[in-house]
């Protein structure tokens, strides 16, 4: 049986995921004895929403009554401390799903807890009283204090997860990179209605963690979000663990027959910019050349990164393809007697070309970003 890190290469605050499926959070239903009956087939699960200080608890008990699902009791530390030891040897990285009104509320709870959680702040929900009380949605309209919240979370040294509702702020691509630049490492989305043409859009405007959620119900809805910028997958009302069984096997073989699980469609199909990694030298139009210039990176300087990042790897070698390396080649799913012959001649499988691809777009990830060369449109 295959490594976990070895087939997903996915690490959430410290530690491996052994699948990138993730239990999204519903408040009053989803915690730890929910989590445990799921527990073989998720590599995260977002326990909550829990309400963290008097207004947002205020909030729960007034939804409560309305007759909404809701976790109620008088000291939150202790009840997420209880939660999180049930949780304990399950294998599976726990996230608290958040609701508070201020960002002092999110750090008391981090200092008395410790660093072995992720924290996602809840700037998703849409119920009158939590957004009443200075959080869910209330976040996007004042991105200011979510950045605030963000920062105070930083600064207790954890790892920090925002859940967010697509279509909710002015710019959602605006709304990703603020809260990447604010100190966050996962970004939680749903999509709603928008689908892997909103998910491209944000994988294009920031580096983070990017977990995809709302309707993921199938493998190939999972593979077209996979291959559209997400790195995990969230499921809340359609995770019963029949259908989180089947999507975790399908996720595991697929990863074992690609070599790269959430490899990305070429740019030329419309794939985000990870896609890079699979693009010729920029010697004709396609959609490589308006990619480079709003990276603001010239054909020549593009040409000299690729190649410099390939050095002292396989993928430096293949003179007989088109381009005179493996640095240029395309993704393994498209046919290419030249690039099959370079790979033979090297003794590398299609496999072991995608785990370099896919080390290979690390980079020049990590080179776009870094540079703050990049605020996508599309």
């Amino acid at each position: 049986m295959m490594d976990p890190y070895d087939r997903y290469e996915l690490m959430v605050n410290g530690e491996v995921m052994k699948s990138p499926l993730v239990l999204s959070s519903m408040a009053g239903i989803v915690d730890a004895q929910y989590v445990n009956a799921r527990k073989d087939f998720v590599g995260m699960a977002c326990i909550g929403g829990y309400s963290i200080d008097q207004k947002t608890m205020a909030a729960s008990r007034a939804l409560a009554e309305a007759g909404r699902e809701e976790f109620l009791y008088d000291d939150p530390v202790a009840e997420l401390s209880s939660q999180i030891e049930q949780m304990a040897g399950t294998g599976i990285i726990c996230a608290l799903n958040l609701r508070g009104s201020s960002p002092a509320s999110y750090r008391a709870i981090a200092e008395a807890i410790g660093p072995s959680v992720v924290y996602e702040i809840d700037a998703h929900c849409r119920q009158e009283a939590m957004i009443e009380a200075g959080c869910g949605e209330y976040l996007l309209k004042h991105q200011d204090q979510l950045h605030a919240t963000i920062r105070a979370l930083k600064e207790a040294g954890v790892t920090v997860s925002v859940k967010v509702r697509a279509g909710v702020a002015e710019d959602d691509r605006a709304l990703a990179r603020g809260i990447w630049e604010a100190g966050a490492d996962i970004l939680h989305i749903d999509l709603m209605d928008f689908g892997h043409t909103k998910l491209r859009q944000i994988r294009n405007s920031c580096p983070l963690q990017i977990i995809a959620n709302n309707s993921i119900n199938s493998f190939s809805i999972a593979k077209d979000m996979l291959a559209h910028g997400a790195d995990m997958i969230s499921l809340a009302r359609q995770a019963t663990p029949e259908n989180l069984r089947s999507l975790d096997a399908s996720l595991a073989r697929y990863a074992d027959e690609t070599g790269w699980y959430n490899a990305p469609k070429q740019l030329c199909r419309g794939g985000d910019i990870r896609a890079l990694t699979f693009c010729c030298m920029p010697v004709k139009q396609c959609p490589l050349i308006p990619t480079l210039e709003h990276l603001d990176i010239s054909r020549n300087e593009f040409m000299t990164l690729k190649l410099d990042l390939v050095k002292n790897t396989p993928l430096a070698g293949g003179e007989n393809t088109c381009f005179g390396s493996l640095a240029w080649c395309c993704k393994s799913s498209t046919p290419c007697m030249f690039r099959n012959m370079a790979l033979k001649e090297q003794g590398l499988s299609l496999y072991d070309y995608m785990r370099y691809k896919h080390r290979l777009s690390d980079k020049l990830m990590q080179r776009v970003f870094e540079g703050d060369a990049f605020y996508a449109t599309e």
